[in-house]
């Protein structure tokens, strides 16, 4: 589908916009005034946000038709879509992870055929060699990292393969690319149950289901030990947006350099919860690498910013945003928590 030769593109597509970032990241565009076109696979009743000024499409983005549609007068397009979840998912679904490449790819192809100006990617730090993640107090991961490459299985391949083809179509068909590396996104209006939630919102869960049954123990996978850096939601929209409107077209870290232990995340939400409780451990449970955090002397070198909401602050915005969930009668799982 050719665009309109008098049709002048301005509109701005978030793909995976039914997801936690993706509904954040265009509740933001729509703000600053932008003309949004929002993208999901997912039925519109499944989204986590809906916003009644973007134009809302549902598309399964795996097919190019559906990419030539979603990306029709686009001036800009950020594309987030992705079959991925916490780490109980990325390591029991790595083929399911894979097939993302198709949408990665489709997408890529459709926009530059579109001429479209601008196409930002989410990647993850899930690209980075598991040989430089085997320690707890790891040393925080520099872009260059990610070669000789070694990445996450499944998951972290489509990532870096996605992140070549970027490089590729930038290079041979002049598509304008800008890469962001996620470091494990939280905050509100996102999955915190059903297996795709990450460690902040499975940790919050687990602390809340505990207080409001009176029970005095939580599941913790692995040992504790194993450490990572989280980013709030707010610091991710904004850093995205940033590296969008940047001249920089390589990849960059997005993420918090504040390294944590899953204990000490657990310890920041009983404080936030105002209760303790025993820790039962699940050492064969999927757990990931040892330990991950950011290096952000290059966006700070790039954009003079680097993400700076404590964790202490953004959990205590996603815990009440569950508990509150959790109280009024919204798990997916049919569980009654009240």
């Amino acid at each position: 589908m050719n665009m309109d030769s008098n049709k002048t593109p301005d509109v701005v597509v978030v793909s995976g916009a039914g997801g936690f970032i993706g509904g954040h990241l265009v509740a933001d565009l729509l703000r600053s005034g932008k003309r949004v076109r929002a993208v999901d696979k997912k039925p519109l009743h499944e989204w986590y946000q809906q916003h009644e000024n973007a134009e809302s499409l549902v598309l399964d983005l795996s097919s190019f038709d559906a990419c030539q549609i979603a990306v029709r007068h686009a001036c800009e397009v950020y594309n987030l879509a992705a079959d991925m979840g916490g780490m109980g998912f990325i390591e029991r679904h790595k083929a399911e992870c894979m097939l993302s490449v198709l949408i990665n790819t489709h997408m890529l192809a459709a926009a530059a055929e579109a001429g479209v100006g601008r196409f930002f990617f989410s990647s993850s730090a899930c690209v980075y060699a598991a040989g430089k993640q085997q320690q707890s107090d790891v040393a925080p991961l520099r872009e260059e990292d990610a070669y000789p490459a070694m990445p996450e299985d499944g998951y972290g391949w489509e990532k870096l393969f996605s992140e070549r083809m970027c490089r590729h179509f930038r290079e041979d068909f002049g598509l304008e690319t800008r890469l962001a590396r996620y470091h494990n996104v939280y905050g509100p209006s996102g999955t915190w149950e059903g297996g795709r939630e990450k460690a902040p919102a499975a940790i919050c869960r687990k602390v809340a289901e505990a207080k409001l049954s009176g029970r005095g123990e939580i599941e913790i996978w692995g040992d504790g030990e194993q450490t990572r850096s989280f980013m709030f939601i707010d610091d991710c929209v904004y850093g995205s947006r940033r590296i969008m409107e940047s001249d920089f077209n390589e990849p960059l870290n997005l993420g918090s350099d504040e390294l944590v232990s899953i204990n000490q995340l657990v310890d920041i939400v009983e404080e936030i919860a105002g209760s303790k409780f025993r820790r039962r451990y699940i050492l064969d449970a999927p757990k990931g690498v040892r330990g991950r955090n950011s290096d952000n002397t290059l966006i700070k070198e790039v954009l003079d910013w680097a993400p700076s909401i404590s964790l202490r602050e953004g959990m205590e915005h996603t815990y009440r945003w569950i508990w509150d969930q959790m109280i009024h009668g919204t798990a997916k799982s049919g569980h009654n928590f009240t």
